[in-house]
C-alpha cells in the first residue's frame, strides 16, 4: 500500500531537548521494541516524537495515534505539528474528538483522546490500518488510560506484535510503565529555566475564598514583575468569579477549561501583543504550552473524579493537589525564560501534600472499566482479571461494579457481556447513564434520556441559598421541576446559571449520541420510566411513617415529610445524599398499576410459604418482587408439595420437639441403637441426624394433607419407626431383644434407654429366679430393680443368685416390718411367686 509523499519539511524541524533522545527511541522502536519516554515539561516530545516517527520503515503507510487526555491538547498538539510542517490540520496531522474532527486520506498523525481510542478499540479490536500508538502524558493515570494501556498491551500481546507501543512521561516514575510494556526506558534530562517558588503567608481559610486569593495575588504579581501569568484554579465557576474581580484591570483575562468553545481556548494558547492573564483548570499542567507566561499563580487545588455514593455515579471532586503536579504547574512558568511560581499555601502545608495523585483505578467508580473490559473479552477472549493494569482495581469496588451491571442487565450470571451491555458500551458514558439511554426508544424519550442523563452528571443546579435568622428554605425534591427550569418553561429564583449552562451544552452531546438530530422537546411523562431503567436498585416503596421508604437495592431512605412527593408511594430517587440518614434529593413517582417495561423485566413473582407462628399452620403468600421490594402480595392455597417441603423442614429443624415422641419411640430407637453396637451393625441407624436427613423416605408419605403442625401429634410415630425395618430385622429383634421379659411373678417391661438394660418389678415377681436372665442367647446383660409393693426401688442388682444369698435378708428384714401381708421367704430363689400359690 502506497501512501502520500511526506513533506520534506521534517529535515527542519526544530531542535528541542528531546531531540537528543530521538536516536535511540528510533532504534528502540526500529528493533520492534516498546518504548518509554520521560521527558520534563516543555522537552518537545509532544510535537517531535510524533513527526520523527512518520519516516520510520516499520510504519510503512499505517498511522499513528497519539492519545492525549483531553481535548482541548487534543487540538493543540495537532496545530502545532501541523504548523511545524506548514500545513492546515487534516492533511499529514489530524485530530479527533467527542465533537469535532480534522482528519483526511492524507493523515499519518492522528491525535484523539484516551475515551475515543477506548470506544475506537472497542468498535475496532485489530486497529486496522495504525501502526504505532504513542500515549501521551501518561503520569496522570486517568481510569480510561489505564484501560486502553492495558487493551492496547492485550492487542500487541495476542493478535499484534508488530504494533509498537510508546508511553511518554513527564515524571520521573517510567520503571513502573516500562514493566507494564515491558519497554525500553528512555531518559531526557530536558531544558528548563530558572524558577523562583514563592508560598504564601498563610494558607486560605476555606475553599470558596479561593478566587479572591488568585485575584490579590495576581494584582501583587502584575504590580512587580513583568511577563504573562497563568493561574490555576479548581474549575470554570472559580475561573468566573476570580475573573470578575480582576474585570477592571486593562489586560486581557483569558478563561482556559475543557467546557469552553474552541474558539476562546485557542485565544487563550495564542501569542497576544498585549500582556494578559489566563485563568485554567489543570488542562494546562501538562502538554499545552502556554505562550508568553513567566508566572505562574497555583491555587493548590483540583477536580478528580470520585465516586458518589448518594448517586452512583463519578462526580468531580474538589482536593488538594499532589507534590508532582505542583511541580508540573510551576514548570509551565520555566518553559521560555526564567520565571516565577507563586503558591497559595505555606510551605508546612507544601510538605503535607500527597507525592503524587491517586489513580482514579483506586478511588473511581468501576462500573465503565468493567463494561469496558467485559466488553473486550467478547471480542478478544482475554478475561478483565488477566488484562495487564498497573494497579489491580480493588476487588470490594470491582464486585460491586459487577454487582451493579448485572442488575442495569448488561452482564449475565456469568459476567458475560449481554446484547444491551454491547449497546450501553458503545454510549460511553457511564452505565447507569447508558442503561437509562438505552431504554429510550422514540425521540421523545431519547431528548428526555439525554436531558436525564446530562442533569444527573451535574450538581442540582437548584441551590439552596440560606439566609441568615431564617430557616434553611427546602427544594422540593421532584426532578420534574429541574428538568422545567433547564427547558426553560419555569424560572427558579435559586437556579444556578452556570449549571444550567453545563446541563444543556452536555444534554446536546447526548442527542447527538441518540441520533437526534433536530431540537425534539422532551416527554415529562416517561421521566420516571427511563429514570428507573438506570437506577433500578434505587425505587423507594412507602414503608412505615411518613417520608420513610425502603429501598429496592436495600436499606431505606428518608424524604421531608413537607415534600410534595412524600405521599407517593413508589418512587424512583436517582439521587441520594448519606448523612447520619440517606435522605432522598432528587425522585419522580412511579405508578404501581402501570409499572415500566424496564422494572416490568426486573421483577420476580413466586410463591412464599411459611408457618404462622401462632397456629403453626402453613400460609401462602403470592408476592410480586423488585429486589427486597413486595410490590404485591395476596394469599393463596399452599400447594400439597409446598406444605409438605414446609412441615417436613419444620420436622428437620426442630426433630425432638415436633413429633410426637412417647416412651415407646424412645425404647425402640434405644433397642436398635444396642442391636447394631452388640449384635448387627448393618441395622438401620435411627438416631436424630439419619431420622432428619431421610425424612422424605419414611415419613412424607404420611403427610398428605397435613397443614398444620398440629396434626403431625396424631401419628403413630412409633408404628412408623418400626415400619423403617424391613420384616426379618424386626422379627429378630423383637426375639433378640424383647420391650418386654417373663419373669415367675408376671412380664416387665425393659428399660433400654438405661445404661445398662434395667428389668423393674415388685420383689415377688422374681421369687423362683435361680439364674440370672440374659438377652440375645446370652450376649447382652440386664439389671432387675427389686420394687417395693409401693413400686419403689428397694435394691439393684445385675446377678439375681448372688442377691438371694447376700442382700436379701436385709432387704426381707425392712420389708416384713413395712408391709407384713406380702410373702417374704427367706429364700426366694425356691419360693413361687404369690399369684401361684394355693
Amino acid at each position: 500500500m502506497t501512501g502520500p509523499e511526506l513533506p520534506a519539511n521534517l529535515i527542519s524541524l526544530p531542535v528541542l531537548p528531546v531531540s537528543a533522545t530521538l536516536p535511540e527511541l528510533i532504534a528502540t522502536l526500529d528493533a520492534g521494541r516498546n518504548a518509554v519516554l520521560v521527558a520534563p515539561p516543555g522537552a518537545g516530545k509532544t510535537t517531535l516524537v510524533p513527526l520523527h516517527l512518520l519516516q520510520a520503515p516499520w510504519r510503512q503507510d499505517g498511522r499513528l495515534l497519539v492519545v492525549e487526555p483531553r481535548r482541548v491538547a487534543v487540538r493543540s498538539a495537532a496545530r502545532r505539528m501541523a504548523a511545524l510542517l506548514g500545513e492546515e490540520t487534516g492533511r499529514t496531522v489530524g485530530f479527533r474528538t467527542r465533537t469535532d474532527s480534522a482528519v483526511s486520506a492524507e493523515t499519518r498523525i492522528e491525535v484523539v483522546t484516551e475515551g475515543l481510542l477506548l470506544r475506537r478499540l472497542l468498535g475496532d479490536p485489530l486497529l486496522e490500518g495504525v501502526a504505532g500508538i504513542l500515549f501521551d502524558e501518561v503520569h496522570e493515570r486517568s481510569l480510561d488510560l489505564d484501560t486502553v494501556l492495558a487493551l492496547a498491551c492485550d492487542l500487541q500481546r495476542s493478535l499484534r506484535p508488530e504494533l509498537r507501543l510508546v508511553a511518554m512521561s513527564a515524571t520521573t516514575d517510567g520503571r513502573a510503565f516500562a514493566s507494564l510494556l515491558d519497554a525500553t526506558l528512555i531518559e531526557s534530562e530536558g531544558r528548563g529555566f530558572p524558577l523562583d517558588i514563592r508560598h504564601a503567608p498563610r494558607d486560605i481559610a476555606a475553599l470558596r475564598d479561593l478566587p479572591e486569593a488568585v485575584a490579590r495575588a495576581v494584582r501583587s504579581l502584575l504590580a512587580s514583575e513583568d511577563g504573562d501569568i497563568l493561574a490555576f484554579l479548581p474549575g470554570a465557576g472559580e475561573i468566573r468569579r476570580c475573573a470578575a474581580l480582576l474585570s477592571d484591570l486593562d489586560l486581557r483575562i483569558l478563561p482556559l477549561y475543557g467546557e469552553l468553545d474552541t474558539r476562546e481556548q485557542d485565544l487563550a494558547l495564542s501569542p497576544q501583543t498585549e500582556r494578559k492573564v489566563v485563568l485554567a483548570t489543570s488542562i494546562a499542567e501538562t502538554s499545552l504550552t502556554v505562550p508568553g507566561v513567566r508566572i505562574v499563580v497555583d491555587g493548590g487545588f483540583h477536580r478528580t473524579p470520585r465516586l458518589d455514593p448518594g448517586s452512583g455515579l463519578s462526580r468531580l471532586e474538589t482536593i488538594r493537589i499532589s507534590r508532582a503536579t505542583a511541580t508540573q504547574r510551576a514548570g509551565r512558568a520555566g518553559r521560555e525564560a526564567p520565571g516565577i511560581a507563586y503558591r497559595l499555601w505555606t510551605e508546612a502545608t507544601g510538605r503535607s501534600l500527597a507525592l503524587h495523585d491517586l489513580p482514579e483505578i483506586l478511588s473511581s467508580d468501576l462500573s465503565g472499566h468493567c463494561l469496558d473490559t467485559a466488553a473486550w473479552r467478547e471480542v478478544m477472549g482475554t478475561a478483565p482479571e488477566a488484562l495487564p493494569l498497573l494497579d489491580p482495581p480493588p476487588s470490594g469496588a470491582c464486585q460491586a461494579a459487577i454487582a451493579l451491571l448485572r442488575t442495569l442487565g448488561a452482564l449475565d450470571d456469568d459476567s458475560r457481556i449481554t446484547p444491551l451491555g454491547k449497546a450501553m458500551a458503545r454510549l460511553g458514558t457511564q452505565p447507569r447513564l447508558a442503561a437509562m439511554m438505552c431504554a429510550a426508544r422514540s425521540g421523545p424519550e431519547k431528548a428526555t434520556a439525554a436531558l436525564l442523563a446530562a442533569l444527573l452528571e451535574e450538581r442540582d443546579p437548584l441551590r439552596i441559598r440560606v439566609v441568615p435568622g431564617q430557616k434553611k428554605p427546602l427544594i422540593p425534591a421532584d426532578i420534574h421541576n429541574r428538568l422545567a427550569v433547564i427547558e426553560g418553561d419555569m424560572p427558579h429564583p435559586t437556579a444556578d446559571r452556570a449549571s444550567l449552562a453545563r446541563i444543556r451544552q452536555s444534554a446536546q452531546r447526548y442527542r447527538a449520541r441518540l441520533g437526534l438530530k433536530q431540537r425534539i422537546a422532551y416527554d415529562p411523562g416517561c421521566v420516571a420510566s427511563l429514570l428507573a431503567a438506570g437506577f433500578p436498585d434505587r425505587v423507594a416503596q412507602a414503608a412505615g411513617e411518613r417520608g420513610r421508604y425502603r429501598l429496592s437495592g436495600g436499606g431505606s431512605a428518608r424524604l421531608s415529610a413537607t415534600d410534595g412527593l412524600c405521599g407517593e408511594t413508589l418512587l424512583v430517587a436517582p439521587a441520594l445524599h448519606v448523612r447520619t440518614a440517606t435522605e432522598i434529593c432528587l425522585a419522580a413517582a412511579l405508578d404501581a398499576a402501570n409499572l415500566p417495561g424496564t422494572l416490568l423485566a426486573r421483577m420476580s413473582e413466586q410463591i412464599e410459604t411459611a408457618l404462622d407462628p401462632s397456629t403453626g399452620s402453613v400460609i401462602a403468600r403470592k408476592r410480586l418482587r423488585l429486589g427486597t421490594l413486595v410490590l404485591r402480595d395476596r394469599s393463596v392455597p399452599a400447594s400439597p408439595e409446598e406444605a409438605r417441603a414446609l412441615i417436613l423442614s419444620r420436622i428437620r429443624a426442630d426433630l425432638t420437639g415436633s413429633l410426637p415422641w412417647t416412651d415407646a419411640c424412645h425404647q425402640f430407637r434405644a433397642r436398635l441403637a444396642l442391636a447394631r453396637a452388640c449384635l448387627d451393625e448393618t441395622l438401620p441407624d435411627l438416631g436424630d441426624e439419619e431420622l432428619g436427613g431421610t425424612l422424605e423416605e419414611w415419613l412424607a408419605p404420611y403427610l398428605e394433607g397435613v397443614t398444620r403442625l398440629a396434626q403431625i401429634q396424631t401419628l403413630d410415630l412409633h408404628a412408623l419407626l418400626r415400619q423403617i425395618l424391613p420384616y426379618p430385622a424386626l422379627r429378630q429383634l423383637d426375639q433378640d431383644l424383647p420391650a418386654s421379659l417373663t419373669l415367675p411373678g408376671g412380664t416387665a417391661r425393659i428399660d433400654y434407654c438405661a445404661p445398662v438394660p434395667l428389668v423393674s418389678a415388685r420383689a415377688q415377681s422374681y421369687y423362683g429366679l435361680r439364674e440370672t436372665p440374659r438377652l440375645a442367647n446370652g450376649r447382652v446383660s440386664l439389671r432387675f430393680a427389686l420394687l417395693s409393693p409401693a413400686g419403689r426401688p428397694q435394691a439393684i442388682t445385675a446377678d439375681l443368685a448372688s442377691f438371694w444369698s447376700t442382700g436379701w435378708a436385709d432387704m426381707r428384714r425392712d420389708m416384713r416390718g413395712r408391709y407384713p401381708r406380702h410373702d417374704w421367704p427367706e429364700n426366694p430363689a425356691l419360693a413361687a411367686p404369690p399369684a401361684r400359690r394355693r
